[in-house]
Parts: structure tokens; C-alpha cells; sequence
């Protein structure tokens, strides 16, 4: 169906891709894999067309159609919803247009015998034919029952593009790809934005696709679900397996070591020979060997190895600053855009030392609160930032707020401080920015370099509440991986929104969840929130809802059972936590009037009447050390509830 034939991409002396080739098959589904920046995003723009390679030809059948889907959307903010599905169908509305425009002139005309006439009359039955063919009667039908498929209600036809999200906005260009019914899919990072909902829409989608589909992914389970072929690019070369992602791995690692010891072996036959060529050089016995062995080396063609494969984004956050024990408290907090609203009177309590998760459907407030929270968006109602809180906030266009004109290196040093900036071309290796790239201008990095240059921004100063916006979005599975082992590692508290199962398993211990303008608070990880829906899919929530709804009656089960323990563990844990916050309080409150008087004793207009001021010193000084006794012990108490509890409840 398509034939990739010799492809090769080059900038300047750097080769990206060098002699490319394989076939792309009806019904095929490739997962294409490699690290940020080996060149996956290039090889797809190549293959639709939309950028010419150094050498090489693609060619494909006559009747191959391609629905590219873009990392970044494109999709206006001039129109609505529907207005931009529609558009998929430009050759029905070129049609429908001519169409009109002959009718229009048919009707005013009066020459009816003449040739001009008649020439009209036979452009307008050709193109209605045309239109007919192309499907125009049922066009617009079609477009509604996809925009519903895909989760978008009928009142939102109408609303304007420019309120959506991302992922709202990546529906769309799956709506429109799914309406040109193209003979292969390209699709780049397509579950980035995407709610959990989407995802399992889009792998039932494709798993019954009629077409071929290739794609760059860095979630394991959806490209096991949809893959059967993996094609890996290393070293500007590819390499071809017959496997799913799974599979993949297994053969891979097999492949690497095969690689190693041939290279290894490669490596001693070439020491020998110059060790043979530098000791007989100059001897006239050997001189026909020494030259032949000159002419082995020169011939041999040399075997690399893809050293950062192995290498490791090896980091860990610096030591988190002690706050306060309450981090986020919001109490009716309401939030509206003009007249969407997006948040409604929701409450949420965040505590020192806990990771939690905020998901839900794209749209549903996760990156307005995560806003509200470091400071960038107002609000109605009470939110409070605990004492002590210094909040590092990655956001999903992190790349935006990033100069373009400045080198990776001068990016990391412009946001530096302190004596870090020693170790800066340290930290820029263990994020894979090695050699030259540190000189890369940001504005030529790929998506998943952006997102690690950002990583390394926000490592830069001791944050005690972290906020990650989709932090997983562009970063490859080995990146995802590491910095998982990271956040799990932080001894901050820490916020992340995202829609990956695999990245948000095991990190987090709390689940918010955002539906409805409201927040909904779940005990225990990802896959401990999904179980307790009995679901897979975030759509089935509202299901389960209704059902739970028509059987109020029934007897509680072990599940809800085990929820109320929870949530009695929960109110007991509070107090305890609110009597360490009160001692807190008081703590500060002492602190700052001792301060107080320490400026005053130190001043010399003190008159010997007020001589009791020092009496008064030292009695608050007393009071100030029995609270940090009171402190130390319901500190102690909290930390004692939670190791003896025998329920087996997550430490929060």
C-alpha cells in the first residue's frame, strides 16, 4: 500500500535518518518507537507529506488516503464545534457551493436554447452527481453522529472552538479524520490530552478500523491494545519487529545483547590490528601485512551501539522545605468563565506529605484549579496555602512560557540560583542534553526535549508543593519511568494531573475526582478508584451512578463497608492533624511576639517602669517551649495512629 524507500533526513553534518525502507500493508497496525528526538514525528510528517525528505521517495498505491493526526492541533478559534468538523468535508462543500451557484444563474437566465445555457444545465447535473457519490446527502447527519460518538453533547455544536481544551480540541481532529475515512491513520501522540474516557474510545475505534494505522505512543497499554508491529528508529536506522510493544521489549533486549557482543568483539579484532600495524610498521618483512591490514581496517564497516539507551535520567528533587500540615484547603470555591461555569462551591483538603491525582473528562476544571492553586487564576469563595508553602508548577504548555531564542543552557541558567549553577551542565546530562545539545535552540527541540528542559527548570529550586499539568505528555516510556521513580522518592506533597494509568499507579495514594463542576474525593490509588466504579471507562461512572441511585435499599457491601472504615480512619486522622495544626498556630503566634520584644529590649528608650517586659519574656519564652512540647507530642500521636492502624488504609 505504501512503500517508504530509501529515506534519509539530514541537517548540515548531523544524519537523522539515513536509508530508511519498509512497506506499510492493508490492515496494518505499527507502533512506532524510539527516544525524544530519533526522528518518529519527522518519518510521519514524510510519509503524509508535509515534509520532504534529504533522499529518498515515498510511494504509495493511487487510492491510498492518509488522516495525519498532528501533536500540537490546529483547529481554528474563529468557528464552533460543528462548523470545524464539517470541514472534513471540504469536497462536498466546494460541491454543495457550485451546486448553488449554478441553480442561482439557471434561474435567471432566460436563454434556455442557448449553447451557453445548456453547458450550465450539464455543469450542474455533473457536479449533483459528483455530490451524490461523494456521500452529500448524509454529510452533515454523519458529522452529528460522530460529535455525539465522541462524547460531545448537541447544545455543544454551537459553542466556540476557542473555549475548548486540549482534549476537547483533540476530539475534533479525531472526528475529522474518522469523517474523511482515510486507508491509513498517522497519528502522533494521540492519547496526549486525552481523558481516560477518550483513550478507551479511541482503542475500540481502532481495533476494528478497516484501514492500516501507524503511530507514536509512549502509553504501554494502548499501544498493546492496538499494535501488532513495532518499528524501533535508532541511530537514524530502524529495525523491524513483528511483535506487539510487549513482545517488542523481549526481542529487543535479545537484538541489544546480540549487538553488544558483536560490537564488544568488533572492538577487539580492531585493537589487535593496530596493536599488530604499530609493532611491525617499519619492518620491511612485513610491510605487505602491515598494509594489508591497513586496508582491512579502512574497509571495515563499523558497529554502533545507541549508548543512551542504556544511560538513565538518574535525579531525584531537592529536599523539600518542612510546611505546614495543611498544604490546599478549599472551602466553597466557585469558578466561571463568562457563562461556562467550571467549578461549583467544591471543598478539597490537601495535606503535608501526600501525592494525590486529580482526573476526570477534559474540560471538567483539573488545569483551573491546578491554576487557582499557584496563584495564576482568581476565584469565589476561600482557598488557603498552608504556611510555608513554596509551589513549583509545571503547566501542559510549558513550552510556550519557554524563549525560543535562547540555547537549552542559557534557558537553565537564566533560572538558576545559588550554587546549583555548578552543577548545571550535571543535571542537563541526566536529562539526556549532552554535547552539543546543550547549544540546541529551544525553538528546535521536539516535544518530549521541551518537556525535559521544563523538568530541569523545576528542579532548579526546593519546592515543598508540587503541581504537574499531563508531566508525561511528550516524555518517552524510559523518561516516564524515571521520573516516576522520582516523584515517588519526593518528600514534598505533590498535585498531578493526568489521564495515564500506568505513570499514576503506585505514585498516588488519593484520587480527586472532577465531574459535574464538582470534586470527589477517593482513598486509595488510580486503580483502586476505577475497581470501586467497577469500571474501565470514566462514561460507565455515570451509569453506576444511576444504578446505585435505583437501589437505595440494598444492604451495604463489603466495598462500601470497607469505604466507611476508610472514611472513619479519615475524621479521626483529622483531628488529630487539626490539633497539630492549632499548635502551630500558637507556635508562630509566640514566635512572632517574642520577636517583637527582642526589638524592644534591644532599644535603649525602654523606661524602668517597664521593667516587668522582661518578666514577660521570659514567662513567654516558657509558654513558647511547653507548646513545642504539646507539638512534638501530637506529632508523635499522628505519626503513631497511622503505623498502628490495622486496616490496612494507605498512609495519607
Amino acid at each position: 500500500m505504501v512503500s517508504v524507500q530509501d529515506i534519509s533526513v539530514s541537517f548540515g553534518s548531523y544524519d537523522l535518518l539515513t536509508n530508511i525502507s519498509f512497506l506499510i500493508n492493508d490492515q496494518d497496525r505499527i507502533g512506532l518507537t524510539g527516544k525524544n528526538g530519533a526522528g518518529k514525528s519527522t518519518l510521519l510528517k514524510i510519509i503524509a507529506g508535509l515534509q520532504s525528505p534529504t533522499s529518498g521517495i515515498v510511494d504509495m498505491s493511487r487510492n491510498v488516503t492518509i488522516g495525519f493526526l498532528p501533536q500540537q492541533m490546529s483547529v481554528s478559534d474563529s468557528t464552533t464545534v460543528f462548523n470545524e468538523t464539517v470541514s472534513a468535508f471540504s469536497d462536498i462543500l466546494s460541491l454543495s457551493a457550485v451546486i448553488e451557484s449554478c441553480t442561482a444563474e439557471i434561474a435567471r437566465r432566460t436563454d434556455y436554447e442557448s449553447a451557453e445555457y445548456l453547458r450550465l444545465c450539464d455543469r450542474l447535473a455533473e457536479t449533483e452527481e459528483r455530490f451524490r457519490l461523494l456521500g452529500g446527502a448524509n454529510y452533515l447527519a454523519e458529522t452529528e453522529q460522530t460529535l455525539l460518538g465522541l462524547g460531545f453533547e448537541r447544545e455543544e455544536f454551537s459553542r466556540p472552538t476557542s473555549e475548548l481544551s486540549g482534549g476537547w480540541r483533540m476530539r475534533i481532529e479525531l472526528a475529522k479524520l474518522i469523517l474523511k475515512k482515510p486507508s491509513l491513520f498517522l497519528l502522533d501522540e494521540p492519547t496526549n490530552h486525552l481523558d481516560i474516557e477518550s483513550i478507551q474510545w479511541l482503542e475500540s475505534y481502532l481495533d476494528s478500523y478497516p484501514g492500516a494505522v501507524m503511530m507514536v505512543s509512549h502509553d504501554k497499554a494502548f499501544l498493546d491494545n492496538i499494535t501488532k508491529r513495532t518499528i524501533e528508529i535508532s541511530l537514524g536506522r530502524i529495525y523491524d519487529y513483528r511483535a506487539s510493544w510487549s513482545k517488542y521489549i523481549v526481542l529487543r533486549t535479545e537484538r541489544r545483547e546480540q549487538q553488544v557482543a558483536a560490537y564488544r568483539n568488533q572492538q577487539k579484532m580492531i585493537e589487535d590490528t593496530e596493536k599488530f600495524i604499530e609493532r611491525f610498521r617499519y619492518k620491511a618483512t612485513k610491510a605487505i601485512q602491515v598494509q594489508s591490514k591497513i586496508k582491512q581496517l579502512e574497509k571495515i564497516e563499523r558497529i554502533e551501539v545507541d549508548e543512551e539507551d542504556t544511560s538513565a535520567i538518574n535525579f531525584s528533587f531537592p529536599p523539600a522545605p518542612r510546611s505546614g500540615t495543611v498544604v490546599v484547603r478549599a472551602e466553597n470555591l466557585s469558578k466561571d468563565f463568562g457563562r461556562v461555569k467550571v467549578l461549583r462551591n467544591v471543598a478539597i483538603t490537601i495535606t503535608r506529605g501526600e501525592k494525590v491525582a486529580f482526573v476526570g473528562r477534559n474540560g471538567e476544571g483539573k488545569t483551573t484549579f491546578s491554576r487557582i492553586i499557584t496563584g495564576e487564576l482568581d476565584y469565589e469563595g476561600t482557598l488557603k496555602i498552608g504556611h510555608n508553602v513554596r509551589t513549583g508548577y509545571f503547566a501542559q504548555n510549558q513550552d510556550e512560557l519557554m524563549d525560543d531564542d535562547k540555547t537549552v543552557f542559557e534557558t537553565v541558567d537564566a533560572a538558576a540560583r545559588g550554587e546549583i549553577r555548578s552543577r548545571l551542565r550535571d543535571i542537563l546530562g541526566a536529562f539526556l542534553f549532552r554535547g552539543d545539545d546543550i547549544e540546541k535552540k529551544v525553538r528546535v527541540l521536539s516535544g518530549g526535549e521541551s518537556s525535559r528542559l521544563a523538568l530541569v527548570k523545576l528542579l532548579l529550586e526546593p519546592y515543598n508543593l508540587l503541581v504537574l499539568d499531563e508531566p508525561t505528555n511528550h516524555l518517552d516510556m524510559r523518561s516516564k519511568d524515571i521520573l516516576k521513580k522520582a516523584l515517588m522518592k519526593y518528600d514534598g506533597t505533590l498535585i498531578v494531573v493526568s489521564h495515564d494509568r500506568d505513570f499514576l499507579d503506585g505514585l498516588v495514594a488519593k484520587v480527586f475526582e472532577f465531574r459535574h463542576n464538582r470534586i470527589k474525593e477517593n482513598i486509595g490509588g488510580i486503580y483502586d478508584f476505577l475497581s470501586k466504579k467497577k469500571i474501565e471507562n470514566l462514561r460507565d461512572i455515570e451509569a453506576k451512578d444511576r444504578s446505585r441511585e435505583k437501589n437505595t435499599n440494598r444492604e451495604l457491601t463489603s466495598a462500601k463497608q470497607q469505604y466507611l472504615e476508610r472514611k472513619e480512619y479519615e475524621k479521626r486522622l483529622r483531628k488529630l492533624r487539626r490539633k497539630l495544626e492549632e499548635s502551630e498556630h500558637k507556635i508562630e503566634k509566640m514566635e512572632r511576639e517574642l520577636s517583637e520584644m527582642d526589638i524592644r529590649l534591644m532599644s535603649s528608650s525602654i523606661p524602668d517602669e517597664s521593667a516587668d517586659i522582661y518578666r514577660d519574656y521570659e514567662n513567654l519564652k516558657l509558654r513558647l517551649n511547653k507548646e513545642m512540647e504539646s507539638w512534638a507530642l501530637y506529632s508523635h500521636e499522628v505519626d503513631e495512629f497511622i503505623k498502628s492502624s490495622s486496616n490496612g488504609f494507605e498512609q495519607t
